[in-house]
């Protein structure tokens, strides 16, 4: 990864008109490489911080805004949109250059920049790189007086920033040591040796030290073996396992590695700088023709001795390599590395968990909030695979909005082509859009030809290889690069006739007890058919085909509609021919009097699934191992919040809607749960919820989670509302809350009375408007280090229980949070959230993320984990 230049037009400014919907103004616009960030001066410094920065977009593809600015086309070429976040909401800045020359220059640079950030900012890789990165932020930084000197107060000021305040002696001893020339200032040289000193891991070197205590103080293979398959808990080949020692290891009379945390140098490197050196003394000594090497005479060259190659049976592995392994990617603490989808693509679609968002036009309130295309943007590009469209007539084309409240409006076209270029950018797998549709018939007709005109051939019109009749969904790798539209079709839910006595539901294998919430669920679900029947009882099936029965539907006359009564619905044929592997159904129950064509699909809202989970969950797996179910959050969360999925996940449900315009616990857990398979957007389920086999579902077991809060290193400052770090005389005072999320299975929780230290256990809650559903939840805290957010040391053991039912690890999920003391109810400073079963063991670094799930740069927190199994 090789470093980027920035114009020294750049660095220095450029005019720039920044546009908005209101007013167009020109600033001076630069970009500050070293310090990673976009400056300019309006009533204030302004700064977006490039790691910031989630999606630049130009020319045509940012001509959204410039229509809605209702701008001329002639700034289409030079316009340049960036899509950042600060204080914790997305924001957009709209850019025109002066000249088409300064606008690629901007625009070829800043994408470098920007990608050379989220390269860094994805897992633990590219360790020189972000020494080097880290190294000239922070002199830059520290370096006020750009004068590349340093004096004492510089370092005390800068030891301030990184969040440390050793005691005034011991800094001036490291500053002295860092000032190898006496000068009284430290140069970037010195400084490069001073922060080095700053980051000595003590912790790591007793890890070391306890490791070769028995190999005369070596990590030879045979202690790198022990460690790797007893601390570690690695199945990697013997072969494998030797090719890893020998990428970490050097002769025991080697120099170091160069660079801290780069990895040592190989028996290849070696092999080819020698090689090199050859190569030049040849062409040297024959006056630029390569030759034989001359070894006599009085001006022969020394002959070039190659090095004896490192193996694993010589090589050993010293303290630094040791510790560049400990961060490095070959030590991942997420188990899903493989950067590309490894699940099996070719299973139904209901065997598979499906990215899913609710109300994905919303970018805020649910009541007030903003309706865009952003939404479908951001959902599109984190791998969302099911976005959600509200329907309603427009003044000339359909529109989307959340009905019965204040939010703005978008139009359905701009909507369309939003999902249509963003797609399959970062998943190839077919996108599920779910449209309730409250539309006309003159308005249906035109969703159906919009979405044909915006999606073309991608539109699924009629079923792959034209089967006429559907015996089982097709696949995730059948259905690549397809747009799938799912509504409620209601010709099919009159045709099936629908009886009030159909709602029930079979709690045959649930308690056979009778309760006020059995009582309440039947009462809800018969107030949902009234609801229903006066629709139903309006569209008539008259025909024995489906074509003449719908062409009889639109055609019927309006009727006067009595006092009282909601006016009659229709339905185009047009839109329902769109509709194919996702016809929505309402839940007629889930029993073995109800049948479903494989097709037929139905949405619950958070309150009916919980009544579901708790009444017939095994009646709910069952059905979902066949069939399509989505989940959504009931209406009362108006402020956006989220339940959590992997309760719901738990019983097999497939398209799990959440608002990912919050990000909370639950859009945590949603992020964690499909980071895995690549970012798909689809992950398989696991082997439980998917075979017929009861006796896995019927497997439960008991476990103890253990976790070793080691240290934790360069945890970022809080920020203020421009994004700039508050620097005052505080520093942090850490601590790490681990907290471990289970899904309410269908028994009693595995909570013992005794244990070494018994953690806070948080049962299964129900919801208020304002905070999420709960599943079980045990979280314990570690003490508090003061005055030290650069390289806190904790060392304390934890032990958290849980149960497992099917061995489905994967639906369980582990959150650390570090946080400040006395604001432990304020947002954390850093988390991070991985399920167990995409959790390695051992001794891990774990990537430290902010709320908005953005990696930081620079922070980690080191870890020991491992699970013991109860016996019982």
């Amino acid at each position: 990864m090789e470093e980027i230049k920035v114009p020294a037009l750049l660095q220095s400014g450029v005019p720039m008109l920044k546009v908005s919907s209101r007013k167009q103004k020109k600033y001076i616009f630069k970009i500050d490489s070293d310090q990673g960030r976009i400056v300019w001066e309006s009533k204030s410094l302004r700064i977006i911080p490039i790691e910031n920065i989630k999606e630049l977009r130009s020319g045509a593809d940012a001509r959204y805004y410039r229509e809605l600015f209702q701008l001329s086309q002639d700034y289409e070429s030079r316009w340049l949109t960036i899509v950042y976040i600060l204080d914790g909401g997305y924001k957009t800045l709209h850019l025109i250059a002066a000249t088409a020359d300064i606008f690629h220059m901007w625009d070829y640079t800043l994408r470098r920049l920007h990608d050379l950030r989220q390269s860094l900012m994805s897992g633990l890789g590219n360790l020189e790189m972000r020494q080097a990165v880290w190294e000239k932020q922070f002199w830059a930084g520290a370096d006020e007086g750009a004068d590349q000197k340093l004096d004492f107060d510089d370092v005390e000021r800068l030891c301030k920033r990184l969040n440390v305040t050793p005691a005034r002696e011991e800094l001036h001893r490291r500053f002295q040591m860092a000032d190898v020339n006496h000068r009284g200032y430290l140069d970037f040289t010195d400084f490069r040796r001073f922060v080095k000193s700053l980051k000595y891991r003590p912790e790591i070197d007793r890890l070391y030290k306890g490791l070769t205590k028995d190999y005369h103080g070596q990590l030879n293979y045979v202690c790198f073996e022990k460690f790797i398959r007893h601390h570690q808990q690695s199945s990697l080949s013997d072969a494998e396992l030797q090719k890893l020692f020998i990428r970490y290891a050097s002769l025991p009379s080697s120099p170091p590695i160069s660079a801290p945390g780069s990895p040592p140098h190989n028996p290849i490197d070696l092999a080819l700088q020698a090689a090199d050196k050859v190569q030049k003394v040849s062409e040297a000594s024959a006056g630029g023709s390569p030759s034989a090497p001359t070894t006599s005479g009085p001006s022969a060259e020394p002959a070039v001795v190659l090095p004896a190659p490192v193996t694993w049976e010589t090589g050993v592995i010293s303290l630094k390599a040791f510790t560049a392994f400990l961060m490095s990617l070959d030590n991942a603490a997420f188990a899903d590395q493989h950067g590309k989808v490894y699940h099996d693509m070719t299973r139904p679609l209901p065997e598979y968990f499906i990215s899913s968002s609710h109300n994905t036009y919303l970018i805020g309130h649910q009541l007030v909030g903003e309706s865009t295309i952003e939404g479908y943007i951001r959902a599109l590009l984190h791998s969302c695979r099911s976005v959600e469209l509200d329907i309603y007539d427009g003044d000339k084309e359909p529109t989307i909005y959340h009905g019965r409240t204040f939010t703005s409006k978008v139009s359905l076209r701009d909507a369309c082509k939003a999902i249509a270029k963003y797609a399959f950018v970062t998943s190839p797998y077919p996108i599920i859009i779910s449209a309730e549709v409250h539309c006309g018939m003159t308005q249906q007709v035109m969703i159906a030809n919009i979405m044909r005109e915006e999606f073309g051939d991608a539109l699924v019109t009629a079923p792959v290889n034209g089967r006429p009749k559907i015996e089982a969904l097709p696949s995730p790798e059948d259905l690549k690069g397809r747009v799938l539209l799912k509504a409620k079709n209601l010709y099919v839910t009159e045709k099936e006739g629908i009886q009030e006595k159909d709602l029930s539901v079979d709690t045959e294998s649930s308690s056979t007890e009778t309760s006020a919430s059995d009582t309440d669920f039947k009462e809800e679900v018969k107030q949902e058919w009234r609801k229903a029947k006066n629709v139903f009882s309006r569209v008539r099936d008259r025909g024995s085909s489906s074509k003449t029965t719908h062409a009889k539907v639109q055609a019927a006359p309006a009727q006067p509609t009595p006092p009282g009564e909601k006016p009659k619905v229709k339905m185009s044929f047009e839109l329902v021919a769109l509709l194919v592997y996702t016809v929505g159904v309402k839940c007629r129950g889930i029993n073995k009097k109800e049948e479903y064509a494989p097709e037929h699909i139905f949405s619950l809202s958070e309150n009916t699934a919980n009544r579901l989970l708790k009444q017939t969950m095994m009646d709910l797996i069952k059905h979902n191992r066949t069939h399509l179910v989505r989940t959504y959050p009931k209406g009362t969360r108006i402020g956006s919040t989220n339940y959590e999925p992997h309760r719901y996940w738990s019983a097999g449900a497939q398209l799990v809607a959440l608002n990912w315009q919050t990000m909370d616990l639950g859009y945590m857990i949603n992020h964690a749960m499909f980071q895995r398979n690549g970012r798909a957007g689809y992950v398989l389920k696991p082997l439980a919820l998917r075979t017929t086999d009861k006796a896995l579902l019927a497997k439960r077991t008991e476990h103890w989670l253990d976790v070793q809060i080691i240290s934790a290193q360069q945890l970022p400052r809080p920020k203020d509302s421009s994004g700039r770090e508050i620097i005052d005389k505080s520093i942090l005072d850490p601590l790490v809350e681990v907290s471990i999320h289970i899904p309410d299975w269908t028994h009693s929780p595995f909570n013992p009375s005794t244990s070494g230290e018994q953690p806070e256990y948080s049962p299964p809650t129900e919801s208020t408007s304002t905070t999420a559903t709960s599943a079980r939840t045990f979280i314990v805290k570690t003490g508090v280090v003061k005055n030290n957010g650069f390289n806190p040391v904790w060392e304390q053991h934890f032990s958290l229980p849980f149960d497992c039912v099917g061995d489905m690890k994967d639906l369980i999920f582990v959150r650390f949070a570090v946080k400040q003391e006395d604001k432990e109810d304020d947002e954390p400073l850093a988390v991070y959230c991985s399920s167990l079963g995409s959790l390695n063991m051992g001794y891990r670094h774990l990537p430290l993320h902010d709320a908005q799930l953005s990696q930081y740069l620079f922070s980690t927190l080191f870890v020991k984990i491992g699970i013991r199994d109860v016996q019982t």
